[in-house]
């Protein structure tokens, strides 16, 4: 009365359907995604939790893409970036591999190191004045 169905430990057969493939870069054979390092990583991180604690920012998003790496910075989650830090390797000849953008597009600042161009979020704008 019962079918009893495959255990879970065997391999698909040809005739079942296999989940959709994934629409990410890094899944385009050929194409692999720039992404952050782990010292990036770390240095991207520590800002952010700085910037947390002292009220300023609340989310932020990592995404891998195939020219490029951003970490975007959120004052809101439901709203569009604040900040978005951009690692462009293609880029890093010319004006630097590094880039902070505004909301707008905007190039705030360019450079070769990530540790030169985050120096710009410690200036002090971000100071609470009463």
């Amino acid at each position: 009365m019962a079918i009893d169905p495959a255990p879970p430990h065997q391999p698909r057969s040809a005739t079942q359907a296999s989940p959709p493939a994934a629409t990410s870069p890094a899944a385009v054979p050929g194409a692999p995604a720039v992404f952050f390092e782990r010292r990036e990583l770390n240095q991207l991180l520590g800002l952010y939790g700085r910037m947390v604690s002292a009220g300023h920012w609340r989310d932020y998003a990592i995404d891998g893409l195939k020219d490029a790496a951003v970490f975007s910075i959120f004052r809101h989650t439901g709203e569009t970036p604040l900040y978005r830090i951009e690692k462009r390797p293609a880029l890093a000849r010319r004006q630097g591999a590094w880039m902070i953008l505004a909301h707008g597009g905007l190039v705030l600042k360019r450079g070769q190191e990530l540790a030169q161009i985050l120096r710009f979020f410690d200036r002090a704008r971000f100071s609470v004045v009463d």
